[in-house]
């Protein structure tokens, strides 16, 4: 024993020799303090309201001080109880690390420090070597001669892994508690403090009881070292263990707007960067709009669907028992026989029906949709149903939210109203229902067939308010809004007419409603434009032709402009050519654009001429929320005399987060210099051919004329003055071949707008839907208005304009109207 102990201390006289010797070669102080923790892009509205955060690792850098001094008191004790009194390597530790050694053979794990625990960390891995143990001795050394206790202290506290992919407890907190260090309890505390011996084994999400355990062992060695008391440890043993797995506290879960902007930041920095320096990323959507965006979304989609009909359920779980059928009744001699009046029969128990426990534990496994959640029929009653959801909490669908869900037979045909809850579910049926948003009543929910998208912006500098791709993007991650090139039917006519205003033609011009009918002799086939609906004015005015959305004059216009000159001045609105259709369909919209290109055109008619470019990002913060790009766009206006904000920041070029800021505004065409004037945006079209436009627009969204006079005629969108009850609004309406895609593009006040309805599959149809006379009469004076109770053959104004009028009714209630003179839309500049 006395040879070993000697060898012992041999040993590490000669290691710390070598420590000496090899002092010059480890990482230097610099590199050491500089150690840049990774941590995730962080995205927030312009508001600054947090909608995603992307980044393999989470971290949450915390320092010293925000620390509680209970978490350092616990680490301490349980991890290095002589850590503010060893030089970095605890002889004692190691002493008796070795005594187990030489008595059993193995490598035990009582050596470690904070400090060589940090060294392995930040530079070594978790080998069990001894040449590696030895290189973490040598730069525990180090550490504690450039660093003082505390520094180490801190770094520890952010560097340290502690499972489910948080890094530092400032981040373990949120992970596991949803709360910051602060507000967690002893218990919470030293359960976090367990983790760094084996997060994986020892988190309180995958493993509750040898967390559990391993909390224990936590509060006896802070009861050993004096801090806490013998109540403060049996309370906190004795807690139940409160941890449950948390993502990031999104005021706001916008993932369509998010991924945008994830993927231009991945293409500018890379990911690596990207996702790992701790960016700060202003969107130039706002909280309020992007919310309204998805509600109007999600709601007209749901109303699209349910006009439909319901489709059934997603699976029945067990047999229910049969329906019970009432005897006819027979009338002899006009006498009824038999008992007319109905009568009490005792319930019938369903010896099939699987326990409570059964059916939450199967909807654990069934997905949630927000805002869709998944729930089991137990009891079906005359005009209720009650049902279960995941957390056991028992919830009655009243009639009122059951009425809508007559039979969907096909998209073009819908069954009878149902009159009872049994003509629709039976108990034992697994189905979605959801929360209606107006007024908080469950009702029955399906996930829509149909898709959607919204997208808006302001049209004078181009930033991008709101963003939707789809109903959900955890279903399908296709943005529809900047990727779907889909037909834009009638969409098309404001830029018809306005190629058409730009080559001589007026609002008064009279153009010849009448039915075409053209031999192409090269198909040997007629091509015959029809009106939608199928009539024929006579000759009419441009004005009323756009707001009727005439067909045939649109097909007349291009002849009298020509093919090619409209195409080059369409294209003007930022369409691309190769898209645009170099045959006479172009008029009646038989090119494909994506909703994002269709309301980028709106935007040119809507602020007098100018070609903005869209754009997602507002400004770009490091982590230590520093100023490092600010978006500089271009503006609609001519002269452009005000100079933008000045732009807070002082980089050397030297730095890297100058470069690629500066490697961001090259790529995306944008100065990002300290101070600029506002740069003009080019004028593609004369302010006077975009007034006359957006006149004709005006008239396309309300009723005109007077009835008394017979001149009385109602633009295809008059919907949207109704509703909106403004009068600085305007837009249009359209609808493919088939009522494959529909639209509207408008807008109001100072934001354009375009909504899109169709089904991914381009080659179904939306259909039609008959009168469900039961969602009739709940809001009669609104029916055929906007909503579920909408009839007939779908189309731009009834599929996708009830979007539009939701989200402009949402961001615009405490807007004031723009008068003309007052509207930049009117005098740009």
């Amino acid at each position: 024993m006395l040879l070993s102990a000697l060898g012992f201390f041999l040993a590490v006289i000669s290691i710390i020799g070598m420590y000496f010797y090899l002092k010059p070669g480890l990482p230097s102080v610099e590199i050491l303090r500089e150690v840049k923790l990774q941590t995730p892009m962080r995205i927030f509205t312009q508001d600054g309201k947090l909608i995603s955060q992307y980044g393999v690792k989470r971290r949450i850098p915390v320092s010293l001080d925000d620390v509680p001094e209970t978490l350092v008191q616990a680490l301490i004790a349980t991890e290095d109880s002589r850590f503010y009194s060893h030089i970095g390597v605890d002889p004692i530790g190691v002493g008796r690390a070795f005594l187990n050694l030489i008595t059993t053979g193995e490598r035990g794990q009582g050596a470690s420090t904070l400090t060589m625990q940090m060294a392995r960390g930040f530079f070594l891995t978790k080998e069990k070597k001894f040449s590696r143990k030895i290189r973490e001795l040598f730069i525990a050394l180090h550490m504690e001669q450039e660093l003082s206790k505390d520094e180490i202290l801190e770094l520890y506290l952010n560097k340290v892994e502690l499972g489910h992919r948080a890094f530092g407890f400032g981040a373990a907190a949120q992970v596991y508690y949803g709360k910051n260090l602060k507000q967690l309890n002893l218990a919470q505390l030293a359960t976090l403090a367990g983790l760094p011996q084996a997060p994986s084994v020892l988190n309180p999400i995958s493993r509750p009881e040898r967390s559990k355990e391993r909390r224990r062992i936590v509060l006896l060695r802070m009861l050993d070292e004096g801090y806490i008391n013998r109540q403060q440890f049996d309370e906190a043993s004795q807690a139940p263990v409160t941890a449950k797995k948390h993502g990031a506290e999104l005021a706001l879960d916008a993932p369509y707007l998010a991924d945008l902007i994830y993927n231009e930041m991945v293409e500018i920095y890379g990911k690596e960067i990207a996702e790992t320096s701790g960016f700060n990323v202003f969107a130039t959507a706002t909280y309020d709009m992007q919310k309204a965006a998805q509600e109007a979304v999600i709601q007209n989609l749901h109303d699209y669907d349910e006009r439909h009909g319901f489709r059934g359920p997603l699976a029945q779980l067990w047999e229910p028992l049969e329906r019970a059928v009432a005897k006819p009744v027979a009338v002899v001699d006009g006498i009824e026989q038999g008992n007319p009046s109905p009568v009490e029969l005792p319930p019938r128990i369903n010896k099939n029906a699987w326990s409570i426990e059964k059916v939450t534990a199967y909807l654990d496994s069934v997905e949630e949709i927000d805002p869709l959640l998944p729930a089991v029929v137990m009891t079906v009653q005359e005009k209720s149903v009650d049902v279960i959801i995941a957390d056991g909490r028992m919830i009655q669908l009243v009639w009122d939210g059951l009425d809508w869900a007559r039979a969907y037979i096909d998209d073009q045909t819908q069954g009878d109203e149902p009159e009872v809850a049994a003509d629709i579910l039976q108990e034992g049926m697994l189905v979605y229902i959801r929360k209606r948003p107006q007024d908080d009543v469950w009702q029955l929910g399906q996930l829509p067939d149909a898709a959607g998208a919204l997208v808006a912006l302001d049209p004078y500098d181009g930033s991008v308010k709101a963003v939707v791709g789809g109903y959900s993007f955890y279903k399908s991650q296709f943005n529809r809004a900047t990727q779907a090139k889909r037909q834009v039917g009638s969409n098309i006519k404001p830029f018809v007419y306005a190629s058409a205003i730009g080559n001589g033609y007026t609002l008064a011009s009279i153009m010849n409603d009448a039915p075409i009918n053209q031999w192409d002799s090269s198909s040997g086939v007629a091509w015959r434009p029809q009106n939608s609906p199928a009539v024929y004015e006579g000759p009419i005015r441009l004005r009323v032709a756009l707001g009727m959305s005439k067909n045939v004059v649109s097909v007349r216009l291009l002849r009298g402009v020509g093919i090619d000159e409209t195409v080059d001045y369409i294209s003007r609105f930022g369409f691309d050519k190769d898209d645009i259709p170099r045959d006479e369909t172009l008029s009646l919209g038989s090119g494909s654009h994506t909703p994002l290109e269709v309301v980028s055109g709106i935007a040119v008619l809507a602020n007098g001429g100018f070609a903005v470019r869209p754009y997602f990002i507002e400004r770009i913060e490091n982590d230590l929320e520093e100023l490092i790009w600010q978006a500089q766009p271009v503006y609609a206006c001519n002269p452009c005399d005000d100079e933008s904000p000045e732009l807070e920041q002082v980089l050397n070029e030297s730095d890297i987060e100058a470069r690629l800021a500066a490697q961001f505004s090259q790529k995306l065409g944008r100065n990002s210099q300290k101070k600029k004037v506002k740069q003009s945006a080019q004028q593609v079209i004369s302010s006077q051919t975009a007034f006359l436009v957006t006149e004709m627009m005006h008239s396309a969204v309300k009723a005109n004329g007077n009835w008394n006079k017979k001149t009385f005629w109602l633009g295809t969108g008059w919907r949207a003055t109704n509703l909106l009850q403004r009068d600085d609004i305007g837009g249009k309406t359209g609808t493919s071949n088939d009522s494959k895609d529909t639209w509207f593009s408008g807008f109001a006040g100072n934001l354009v707008a375009t909504t899109w309805v169709g089904f991914d599959d381009a080659s179904r149809q939306l259909g039609r839907a008959s009168r469900n006379q039961n969602l009739v009469n709940k809001n009669p004076e609104k029916f055929n208005w906007i909503g579920n109770a909408l009839i007939g053959t779908e189309a731009g104004a009834m599929s996708a304009q009830p979007a539009w009028i939701r989200f402009m009714q949402e961001v615009l209630k405490d807007q004031p109207q723009v008068p003309k003179k007052n509207s930049r839309r009117y005098y740009p500049g």
